[in-house]
């Protein structure tokens, strides 16, 4: 059994990732700014004060790190994009620290970055799919996923093994993309975002749990990897795959671009964005897909598929 140390443990990804990794017999420790009681899974940290348990630093083999402060939440003034990008760097500093000045026996170190380090698929040559060599586009976005990730790179000089999980658009009825999509259904309308033609390189929960714990168990991964399903589908195709699954009549409700942009400013520009991300690398490190197909995954999640992780 091994004890992993996580950040953002209480999110969408951290608590599907914890509930597994209990399943499989390891331990998993919560870094919280306010612990629960005298649970002795929970720790604390304070990313503002620069402060962390050191005791939860000691007993950890593993750290996964996912704290950040949601994109999608809000919408983003100049003082969203600062705590955007403040919760991604100090915390990954703030771990840097950490295991340079605390005596540790930790492995590995896994990490989260996203897709959103990658521009539109009009930059690519030949229209190919974006591989992790890509360069960082130079936009709010593409920039915040360059300091996220140059914030935890140093632990490589502190010879811990280092895995980058660039994430796509994570599947979920927990929230995020597929949560928010479900909503009009209720209603009998299936909303297309713009032309509906942008490409959404997206992820099962499961599949990106299962990566977290391949990449935890396994030494061979290292380095970046894209967390994306190996085929990437439009915003159109997703809404209809959920809409047909549900077996109801709907009316396909296209919402404007200039509309999205109204409403959501400059995140609009993620929303409309088409990128398509490459899975190949992972595909060749050995891991098997759980759901390579959207249809998969959306059976999976309406409740009709099966459940890969019990």
């Amino acid at each position: 059994m091994a004890t992993i140390l996580i950040t953002g443990g209480s999110g969408m990804i951290g608590s599907a990732l914890t509930k597994e990794l209990r399943r499989k017999g390891h331990r998993a420790v919560i870094l919280t700014r306010k612990k629960k009681g005298n649970d002795p899974d929970f720790k604390e940290w304070n990313v503002e004060e620069g402060t962390i348990d050191e005791n939860a630093v000691r007993e950890a083999d593993y750290i996964v790190h996912l704290a950040g402060a949601n994109v999608a939440e809000v919408r983003w003034t100049d003082k969203r994009k600062k705590e955007i990008l403040d919760s991604r760097v100090k915390s990954g500093e703030l771990l840097v620290k950490a295991l340079s000045s605390i005596s540790n026996k930790v492995k590995a170190v896994i990490s989260a970055s996203a897709i959103g380090w990658y521009g539109p698929d009009s930059q690519v040559p030949n229209r190919r799919p974006f591989v992790e060599t890509d360069g960082a586009h130079n936009d709010f976005l593409g920039q915040t996923c360059v300091k996220w990730e140059l914030a935890i790179e140093p632990v490589r000089q502190l010879n811990k093994r280092l895995v980058i999980l660039r994430t796509g658009i994570v599947l979920s009825n927990e929230g995020g993309a597929y949560a928010e999509f479900k909503k009009p259904l209720q209603f009998g309308m299936a909303t297309i975002l713009g032309s509906g033609k942008q490409v959404v390189s997206w992820i099962h929960i499961d599949d990106l749990v299962a990566q977290y714990v391949a990449a935890i168990e396994s030494e061979y991964y290292s380095g970046v990897y894209n967390a994306v399903a190996p085929q990437p589908v439009s915003n159109k195709e997703i809404v209809l795959t959920m809409a047909k699954q549900r077996g109801k009549f709907y009316i396909p409700v296209r919402v404007p671009a200039v509309a999205l942009k109204i409403a959501l400013g400059e995140m609009s520009v993620e929303v409309l964005k088409s990128a398509t991300v490459s899975a190949e690398k992972i595909q060749t490190q050995g891991y098997q897909f759980l759901y390579p197909q959207i249809g998969d995954a959306v059976r999976q999640l309406e409740g009709e598929g099966r459940t890969a992780i019990k």
